[in-house]
């Protein structure tokens, strides 16, 4: 049984971007806990219903420029290239607001739209009881919260974008990863040194605007490991949805032939089949959803769902 920690919210453990260089704020044991909070994932000052979000009052933290709210990093004694973090998501709870945009910057999804210049807020209240969400329009939503950025930095020096996913992590904006989940990254550098922000109350495959209901997570508690019994070149979780793999990419088609990849290594594992018997069996067994469209690089999953192969 491990310790349970607590990490404080504060400006000295957020950070607007990934970077090796940044000391850590915290170190663990494989086997320890850590309760935190997460700011909105642009360091929103509180509920927004303003026209433009992009002149929102900002937190203590922000710079002009920097990306998502992240606490940490988190260091994991022991974590090392060539192990797998784990990382189990025992709770993740949503404060009591959050917002969603359409438009006003530049992505690929609002150019194609021709919102980039323009586009709307929608103010979201949430109940995190019974867990639905209501907009000023009156639409209401099921809460589904989970966390848009989990991850580790790239080995490079230098401060990094925390808009891409990574093979180690990051933006990978996959719905699936809720409370109950048990996330398995490759580690890039010594320590692991660990990141985490983007709440997202509820959020669709393809995060389509841009955005998910982003918000504040008022309790977030995570149980890091280390494993050594396999090797992963990916993400990889194991979710209330089953088995995922996570495939990134600069097409739809080179992120689902990366996710397959990784499932095909799983079934292997798993089911102890050869490579060609594993893509027959996925052709009958595995989802393909398209993960997010809108994060610079896309991503695509990969789902085997619980008793869906025996």
């Amino acid at each position: 049984m491990g310790i349970t920690h607590t990490l404080e919210l504060e400006p000295s453990t957020l950070r607007g971007y990934f970077s090796r260089e940044y000391p850590p704020v915290l170190t663990v044991d494989p086997g320890d806990s850590v309760r935190l909070r997460t700011l909105e994932s642009g360091w929103s000052a509180g509920p927004f219903t303003g026209a433009d979000y992009q002149d929102r009052p900002r937190l203590p933290g922000y710079e002009p420029g920097c990306g998502h709210a992240l606490v940490g990093p988190v260091e994991v004694r022991g974590a090392r290239p060539g192990l797998v973090l784990e990382v189990r998501i025992d709770a993740v709870v949503p404060a009591t607001w959050g917002t969603c945009v359409a438009g006003g910057r530049p992505s690929a999804v609002n150019q194609r739209y021709g919102v980039v210049d323009s586009g709307v807020v929608h103010s979201w209240q949430l109940d995190p009881v019974a867990m639905t969400g209501r907009n000023q329009h009156g639409h209401t939503v099921a809460l589904r919260p989970f966390l848009g950025v989990l991850g580790m930095p790239p080995d490079a020096p230098g401060r990094h974008s925390t808009i891409p996913p990574r093979t180690h992590g990051g933006n990978l904006d996959c719905k699936e990863l809720v409370a109950g989940s048990t996330l398995f990254l490759p580690i890039p550098v010594e320590g692991g040194l660990f990141s985490i922000g983007d709440g997202h109350a509820a959020q669709g495959d393809g995060e389509v605007s841009g955005t998910a209901i982003e918000c504040p997570m008022d309790r977030v508690d995570l149980t890091f490991g280390l494993r050594d019994d396999f090797t992963l070149s990916a993400p990889l979780a194991h979710t209330p949805a089953g088995w995922v793999t996570i495939g990134l990419g600069d097409t739809l088609d080179d992120a689902a032939f990366m996710a397959l990849e990784g499932m095909f290594a799983l079934l292997g594992r798993l089911h102890g089949v050869a490579r060609t018997d594993a893509i027959a069996l996925a052709s009958v067994a595995v989802d393909l959803r398209v993960t997010q469209i809108v994060n610079q690089v896309v991503g695509v999953h990969a789902v085997l769902p619980p008793g869906a192969l025996r």
